[in-house]
């Protein structure tokens, strides 16, 4: 690695030293009686030297070389060194202070880029393992209770099927069936956040018509809670939005879901699609009991419960942190908040250059 920089430093110098000569020779035989501003060319190729290349040394190289060629080459009698010339010294020190001056200022300014983005890097992995802490806190809780119960369901079943009645069977069965279809729920978050990580906490977009995304996320939701009701509102007209289509309805799923067994209402959930001029904002909002206020500063972290629950694996656990983990990822926001009859959750996606 060292040699290969080495070799790169070299290549710059040769190359930047050559440009200056060939201009400088072209500028010569263009404007002979103006020989004295070809030194500005040289002094133009050191500052670049200095800014791309590592250390001083090549720039001093490059300084000493400049005051000879200017020396030999433009400056009478032709291709002879003369250092008796008038103004000489002046030109050497000029050269060397601007190659020290530029070399030790890009060297700072490398260093200080340099602990800049490992500052970042140090940021972006603290806020990585934050992350992976809150989700395995969450997974350990949100996995460990419906497996539970579902083992707990199924082998009372089986121990008590010839003692129990046809409606305690079908009870028995009946939790089996909810506890399985929300350890699926949970499964297709962490197939969410998997597709992100395997993507450098990016998500590759394509325009997708809004208006279709939602009608696949309520669709879906259909199938896994068939007495929930929708409202849906979005623009008149057709609108594109860059995203990824899979993870946009999952986050879709997450709140309308939440909205319909969390809530603690019988009124339909009110999904609202609004077109800005820059970004596309997105609102679920039902009409229950809303938010702990306590708790809603730190709802997002994966481990928000309703403090009155009574089934402690019905908590919202991950997937309101599944929510923001896809939303940042499409460099949006999202929030929550309560409104004077429930909670509301609402998250923007920004347009991009095909999008407006």
């Amino acid at each position: 690695m060292h040699k290969n920089q080495t070799i790169n430093n070299l290549l710059t110098t040769v190359f930047y030293l050559t440009a200056a000569t060939v201009m400088a020779f072209w500028f010569f035989h263009l404007v002979p009686e103006n020989s004295a501003n070809i030194a500005l060319l040289y002094i133009l190729a050191l500052i670049l030297i200095a800014r791309h290349t590592d250390g001083y040394r090549y720039g001093i190289f490059a300084s000493l070389f400049s005051v000879v060629c200017v020396n030999f080459l433009f400056t009478y009698p032709y291709f002879k060194l003369n250092f008796t010339l008038t103004g000489y010294p002046v030109t050497f020190i000029g050269m060397f202070t601007i190659t020290i001056l530029t070399s030790a200022t890009t060297t700072r300014l490398k260093e200080q880029g340099d602990a800049l983005i490992k500052h970042e890097r140090a940021l972006r992995e603290a806020e990585h393992e934050k992350i992976r802490a809150n989700l395995l806190r969450a997974i350990s809780h949100d996995l460990r209770t419906p497996l539970t119960s579902i083992i707990g369901a199924s082998a009372s079943y089986l121990e008590n099927e010839g003692f129990l009645t046809d409606t305690e069977k079908r009870e028995l069965v009946q939790n089996i069936n909810t506890d399985s279809n929300w350890l699926l729920n949970m499964v297709e978050n962490l197939l969410s956040v998997t597709r992100i990580q395997d993507q450098t906490s990016k998500v590759k977009k394509s325009p997708e018509i809004v208006e279709e995304v939602i009608s696949e996320a309520t669709a879906r939701l259909s199938k896994r809670l068939p007495e929930a009701r929708i409202d849906v509102t979005v623009p008149d007209e057709i609108l594109l939005l860059s995203m990824d289509a899979i993870l946009i309805e999952q986050v879709l799923m997450n709140l309308l879901e939440n909205a319909v067994v969390h809530s603690g209402s019988k009124l339909p959930v009110a999904l609202t699609v609004t077109n800005h001029s820059d970004y596309v904002e997105f609102s679920v909002r039902d009409y229950g009991k809303g938010l702990d206020e306590k708790q809603i500063d730190q709802i997002f972290l994966g481990t928000y419960s309703p403090s009155d629950t009574s089934d402690s694996h019905k908590g919202m656990g991950i997937g309101l942190s599944i929510c923001k983990t896809i939303i940042e990822a499409h460099d949006g926001t999202i929030q929550a908040k309560n409104h004077e009859n429930g909670a509301e959750f609402l998250f923007q996606l920004p347009k991009e250059a095909e999008d407006l």
